[in-house]
């Protein structure tokens, strides 16, 4: 069976950094791409960014870019996907989900939200 599961939600204060790490079983993630997605209370659920094998393969959500708080990265021996997040903003709060899709046509397939395995999410809270 196959599942991911995200870790390293928490409560923090605005200004500060979580690393969040959302690690795959039942199936060697090395073909496939990584996602992650968030979303806001009373809000829906937006991309992150993604991660695909190939050196210089990681997209993330323009305004996030822009920004430049947030990098995703993989360790395929571990299984794992990450995501670091720092100088963390109330806006931040929300759950966060990782996905999974096969890595031939990924960018599209994320943005679509047409992932093969999703994670259960893991719920950050940014607040002072």
């Amino acid at each position: 069976q196959v599942q991911l599961v995200e870790s390293g939600g928490g409560l923090v204060q605005p200004g500060e950094s979580l690393r969040l790490s959302c690690t795959a079983s039942g199936v060697s993630f090395g073909d496939y791409a990584r996602a992650w997605y968030r979303r806001a209370p009373g809000k829906e659920r937006e991309g992150v960014g993604c991660v695909g094998n190939a050196p210089h393969s990681t997209y993330y959500a323009r305004s996030l870019e822009l920004e430049g708080r947030f990098t995703i990265s993989r360790d395929n021996a571990k299984n794992t996907v990450y995501l670091q997040m720092n100088s963390l903003k109330p806006e931040d709060t929300g759950v966060y989900y990782c996905g999974a899709v096969e890595h031939l046509g990924f960018l599209a397939n994320y943005y679509d939200f047409n992932l093969d395995y999703w994670g259960k999410g893991t719920r950050v809270n940014v607040s002072s």
